[in-house]
C-alpha cells in the first residue's frame, strides 16, 4: 500500500538522479562563452519553475484557507512557501555562479536579477509578516492575503517587467530565447525531466514538513 502511494517518490529520486548523472557527464553543445557551464540550465532553470509551482500552490492553500477558514490549509500554504523560498535561494546561487562565468560577475544590473531580488525579499517578509501575530486566525487571515497579494506581484516582476527592457537573460529584452539558439534534442531530453523531478522534490520536502508541523500541533494541544 505504501508503495503504491509513495510511487512519486520513488520516480523523483529516479529522475534526479538521471538529471544529475547527465548534467554532470553528458553530452552538451560547445556554444562560444558558455562552454560547459550550459549544464547549468539543468539546475538553474527547473529550480525556479519548481520555485513557481510551488509558490502557485502556497496561493491556492492560502485561497483555501480564506474560503473555509481550516488552519491546516495555511499551515500547508506557508509550507509549500518554504519550500518555495529554499528553491529560490538554490535557483540564485546556481544563477550567480552561473552569472560570473558568462557575464564576468555573480551578480550584474540585470532587470530580471533585480526584479528576482524584490520578489524574493516579498516572500521573506511573508515569513517576517507571519510571526509577527500571536492569534491564530488572525495571523492566517492576513498572511494568506499577503500570500496571494505576493504571488500576483511576483509572476509579473520576473516574466513581464524584464521583457519590456533590455536584459542579460535569454528571452527577455529583445535577447533570444536560450533554448532557440542554444539547447539541442539531446539537452531538451534531460531539461523537462528535472523541471518534473525538482517539482517532485518539492512537493516530498513540503510533505515531510507539513507532516512534522501537524505533529508538533498536536502535541502542543
Amino acid at each position: 500500500m505504501n508503495m503504491k502511494k509513495n510511487w512519486w517518490k520513488a520516480l523523483g529520486v529516479i529522475i534526479l538522479t538521471y538529471v544529475i548523472f547527465q548534467g554532470l557527464l553528458g553530452l552538451v553543445p560547445r556554444q562560444p562563452i558558455l562552454n560547459e557551464s550550459i549544464r547549468n540550465v539543468y539546475f538553474h532553470v527547473p529550480l525556479w519553475f519548481s520555485m513557481i509551482a510551488l509558490l502557485l500552490t502556497s496561493a491556492i492553500y492560502s485561497i483555501r484557507y480564506l474560503r473555509k477558514g481550516r488552519l491546516d490549509d495555511d499551515l500547508v500554504a506557508v509550507e509549500f512557501a518554504n519550500t518555495a523560498i529554499l528553491f529560490g535561494l538554490l535557483g540564485c546561487l546556481t544563477g550567480s555562479i552561473w552569472a560570473n562565468f558568462t557575464w564576468g560577475e555573480p551578480w550584474p544590473n540585470d532587470p530580471k536579477l533585480n526584479s528576482v531580488a524584490i520578489g524574493m525579499l516579498m516572500y521573506l517578509a511573508y515569513l517576517v509578516l507571519r510571526g509577527s501575530f500571536d492569534d491564530e486566525q488572525r495571523r492566517g487571515r492576513i498572511s494568506a492575503v499577503y500570500n496571494i497579494f505576493a504571488f500576483a506581484v511576483f509572476i509579473p516582476l520576473i516574466f513581464i517587467i524584464p521583457r519590456l527592457t533590455d536584459s542579460l537573460h535569454p528571452g527577455n529584452g529583445g535577447n533570444p530565447a536560450f533554448g532557440k539558439y542554444d539547447m539541442d534534442n539531446r539537452m531538451r531530453m534531460v531539461f523537462y525531466p528535472a523541471i518534473i523531478g525538482f517539482i517532485l522534490l518539492g512537493v516530498w520536502i513540503t510533505e515531510l514538513r507539513v507532516r512534522f508541523r501537524r505533529l508538533k500541533v498536536a502535541l502542543d494541544d
